[in-house]
C-alpha cells in the first residue's frame, strides 16, 4: 500500500524539523546515489545470473 499525498507531506514535514532546509539537498543528493547504486547493482547482479543460467545449459 503506497502513501497518499497527506501522508508524504507530513512525511516531509518532519523531515524538514528534524534535519533543516540546509541538510535537505545533501540529504537528497546522497539517497539519490544509492538508488542509483542500489538499481546498478543489481543489474548487474541480474546479469551475472543470466550468464550462470545460460553457461549451464
Amino acid at each position: 500500500m503506497m502513501p497518499g499525498l497527506p501522508e508524504l507531506l507530513i512525511l516531509l514535514v518532519i523531515v524538514l524539523l528534524i534535519f533543516g532546509a540546509g541538510k535537505l539537498p545533501a540529504i537528497g543528493e546522497s539517497l539519490g546515489h544509492s538508488i542509483r547504486n542500489f538499481k546498478k547493482s543489481s543489474k548487474i547482479g541480474k546479469e551475472e545470473s543470466s550468464e550462470d543460467t545460460d553457461s549451464k545449459v
